[in-house]
C-alpha cells in the first residue's frame, strides 16, 4: 500500500531522513536513557519501547556516539509509524541529546560524546473511523471487524484490510489486482480517520508458462508434476501457495519460490518462474526414550530424499524397545519403506513398504511381517487421508502353544490437525481415525480394526503460559473373535503411550482353552489423559497428569480399568520440551512402583 497522506494535522511530531557523512565517533558510556509517555498506557508504553532503537541501547555500557545519534535521528519516524499502526495521528515527539533536540542538531555537528539521551511522547487523543471504505471486494472477502466506523483507526488495520481486499481477488483469478486509489483524511478536531480505498481487480488470466530455476538432481518434470500448474487453468494465488507447499512438503528443497511475470502474454496469460534450491539428499536421525520398568528404547532411521531423481524418498528404520525392562523381553523392529510424492496426483504419494517385527511380551512372543501398497493424500495443510493394500504374516507361541495368522488388510484413515505445533500445542485439536478391514486365511477370522485418537488444548492465559491438554483415545475388533484375531492387533493398556504410572501392556484380559486360563490382549480399548500445563518461563514447565485405561472382551461395561497420575518436568530444548514424567498408580490391580518417563516432546 502507498504511504499515507495526512490532510490535516495539527500536532504531528518530525520524521527526518537524512545523509551525512563521516566524523570521528568515540566510544563512550550512555549513562541514562530515559522514556516518558503522556498517559502511561501501559499496552502503548510497551509498544513504544519495543519500537525504540534508543531504548534497546540502554544496556549497553559502551556506545558509539555516531551510532547512538543516528539512532536518534531515526528515532522520530521509527515511533510516528508505531503510534499510527496503535491509532495515534496526533503525536508530539522529543529526542533530546543531552538537552538538545536530536533532529535540531545538524549532522556535521554531531557530538563526540554523548550521555544521556530523553524521549519524551506525546501520544494525543485515539483515533477511530469516521469513514471505513474498500471498494471491491469479492462475495467471499471478509475484511477485519475492526475496520469499520467507530473502531479504532490504525495503519495496521487499514493495511490488512487492503491485502485481505486484494487476495480475495487473487484467488478467484484476478492476479493483477492492486490499490487503484486512496483518500486518508485525519480530522484532528474531532480524532477520527476517514479511509478511502479503491481497488482494480484487473483481467481475469490463466497460468501460463512455468520456467524452473535450480534444480540440479532433481528432474525437471518431475518438479512439474509436484507442482501441478498446468498451463491453461485459470490463475488462483491458492493454488500457487498450495505449488510451493507441496514442493516443500517433498523435503527435497531448502527453499521454493515462485514468482510472477510483470507482463501478461496475449490473451490472458500469466508466466511463472520457479526457483528451487535442494537440500542435501540424505539424512540420519537417532533417538531414545527411557521408562523405569519398559526399558530403554532407541530408535534410528537412514534418510534418502531424491533416490531416483524424481523425488523419491527411501528410508530404512530400526527400532528396538523394552530394553532392560522387568515386565518382558526386548522387542526389534526393521522398516524399509520408498514413497514418491505425486503419484498419481500432486497431492497424492504412492509408496510401498515392508517391515519385520519381534514382540517378546508378557504372554507371548511373536515374529511378523508385513508388505504392503500405500496411498496418502493431503487436501489441506490441516487435513489429510491414507489407504493401503497390506499383506500380513504372524506366527509366534504362548502359554497354549504355537499360533499363525494371516490376513490381507485395507487401512484406511484420515487425520484432522488443527493443533499450532504438533510437539507442543497450545490451542485447537489433533484427530485421527482408521478403519481396518482384514481378511483372515487359514484359522485366522476375518473382521475389521477400528481406533480412534482425539487430542484438544486450550491456553487459559493470552500469553499461553497455563495450557490444559486432554486426550481420549480407543479401539475395537469387530467380528473376529479374541483367538481368532491377529495377536498384534489385541488391545493392551498402561505405559507412556497410555497409562503412566502403570507398567508397560499390564492391561489385558484373560481367557481360557483346554482347560488353561492365560493373559491376552482385549478386543475393546478406551482410554483417557488430561494434562495442566504451566510454562514457568522461556527453558522450564512443569505438568500435572492423570491417565485411565480400560480393556475388555466385548461391550465397554464389562471391562476391568486402571489409571495412574503424576507430575512432570519439562526443558525447551529448541527441537520441542524435553519430557520428564514420573507416576504411580491411583487405582486397578497392575500398578508396580513409581513410574519414570523420558522423552522428546509432550506426551500428546
Amino acid at each position: 500500500m502507498k504511504r499515507q497522506i495526512l490532510r490535516k494535522q495539527s500536532r504531528n511530531g518530525l520524521a527526518v531522513v537524512v545523509a551525512f557523512g563521516l566524523w570521528p565517533s568515540l566510544a563512550t558510556p550512555l549513562e541514562n536513557v530515559d522514556l516518558n509517555v503522556a498517559g502511561g498506557d501501559k499496552a502503548l508504553v510497551a509498544l513504544i519501547e519495543d519500537a525504540s532503537l534508543l531504548w534497546a541501547r540502554r544496556k549497553e555500557t559502551d556506545a558509539a556516539a555516531v551510532e547512538v545519534f543516528a539512532d536518534a535521528r531515526a528515532e522520530y519516524g521509527r515511533l510516528l509509524e508505531t503510534l499510527y499502526g496503535a491509532g495515534y495521528f496526533s503525536a508530539v515527539i522529543n529526542v533530546r541529546i543531552d538537552g538538545k533536540e536530536a533532529a535540531g542538531i545538524a549532522p556535521l555537528d554531531a557530538p563526540n560524546q554523548i550521555n544521556r539521551v530523553e524521549i519524551a511522547v506525546d501520544p494525543g487523543p485515539r483515533f477511530t473511523f469516521s469513514q471505513a471504505s474498500l471498494q471491491p471486494i469479492t462475495p467471499r472477502t471478509e475484511l477485519p471487524a475492526g475496520f469499520a466506523p467507530g473502531k479504532t483507526a490504525s495503519t495496521g488495520i487499514i493495511r490488512q484490510s487492503v491485502e485481505l481486499g486484494v487476495e480475495g481477488w487473487r484467488k478467484i483469478g484476478y492476479a493483477k489486482a492492486a490499490v487503484s486509489a486512496q483518500d486518508l483524511t485525519a480530522d484532528h478536531d474531532a480524532s477520527t480517520l476517514a479511509a478511502k480505498i479503491d481497488l482494480e481487480p484487473g483481467p481475469k488470466l490463466r497460468f501460463g508458462n512455468l520456467t524452473i530455476i535450480g534444480n540440479v538432481k532433481m528432474r525437471t518434470n518431475r518438479i512439474r508434476k509436484i507442482a501441478g500448474l498446468t498451463p491453461g487453468e485459470g490463475f488462483s494465488s491458492s493454488e500457487l501457495e498450495r505449488a510451493a507447499e507441496r514442493l516443500r512438503r517433498t523435503g527435497i528443497f531448502s527453499a521454493v519460490s515462485i514468482k510472477e511475470a510483470a507482463q501478461i502474454v496475449s490473451p490472458d496469460l500469466l508466466p511463472l518462474s520457479l526457483t528451487v534450491v535442494e537440500a542435501k539428499p540424505r539424512r540420519y536421525s537417532f533417538g531414545a526414550e527411557v521408562a523405569t520398568q519398559d526399558g530403554l528404547t532407541l530408535s534410528g532411521e537412514w534418510l534418502h530424499r531424491n533416490l531416483f531423481g524424481g523425488g523419491e524418498r527411501f528410508n530404512i528404520g530400526f527400532e528396538v524397545n523394552n530394553i532392560s525392562s522387568s515386565l518382558s523381553g526386548t522387542d526389534y523392529s526393521f522398516n524399509v519403506a520408498l514413497e514418491r510424492p505425486a503419484s498419481p496426483f500432486p497431492d497424492t504419494t504412492g509408496g510401498v513398504s515392508f517391515n519385520l517385527d519381534r514382540l517378546d511380551d508378557t504372554d507371548y512372543l511373536l515374529y511378523s511381517a508385513d508388505l504392503g501398497l500405500n496411498f496418502n493424500h493431503v487436501f489441506s495443510s490441516e487435513l489429510s487421508a491414507n489407504a493401503g493394500l497390506t499383506y500380513s504374516y504372524v506366527t509366534g507361541n504362548d502359554d497354549v502353544g504355537d499360533f499363525t495368522y494371516r490376513s490381507l488388510n485395507l487401512p484406511l484413515g484420515l487425520t484432522w490437525d488443527r493443533r499450532d505445533k504438533a510437539n507442543d500445542a497450545t490451542k485447537r485439536f489433533f484427530v485421527d481415525v482408521e478403519a481396518k478391514p482384514f481378511l483372515g486365511f487359514g484359522t485366522t477370522d476375518s473382521g475389521a480394526r477400528l481406533t480412534f485418537d482425539t487430542r484438544g488444548y486450550r491456553a487459559l492465559d493470552e500469553a499461553g503460559r497455563f495450557v490444559v491438554a486432554a486426550r481420549i483415545q480407543g479401539g475395537s475388533i469387530l467380528g473376529a473373535s479374541v483367538l481368532g484375531a491377529p495377536r498384534d492387533e489385541l488391545f493392551y493398556s498402561g505405559g507412556g503411550g497410555t497409562v503412566r504410572g502403570q507398567p508397560y501392556q499390564s492391561l489385558g484380559a484373560s481367557v481360557t482353552e483346554a482347560g488353561v486360563t492365560y493373559d491376552i490382549g482385549g478386543t475393546t480399548f478406551l482410554g483417557g489423559s488430561l494434562e495442566g500445563r504451566l510454562k514457568i518461563n522461556d527453558t522450564y514447565g512443569a505438568v500435572a497428569f492423570v491417565d485411565v485405561g480400560m480393556i475388555s472382551m466385548g461391550s465397554l461395561g464389562d471391562g476391568e480399568t486402571h489409571a495412574g497420575a503424576g507430575l512432570g518436568l519439562r526443558y525447551e530444548t529448541g527441537f520441542g520440551p524435553l519430557r520428564v514424567d514420573i507416576a504411580s498408580a491411583v487405582s486397578g490391580s497392575t500398578g508396580d512402583g513409581i513410574q519414570i518417563y523420558v522423552g522428546l516432546g509432550q506426551a500428546f
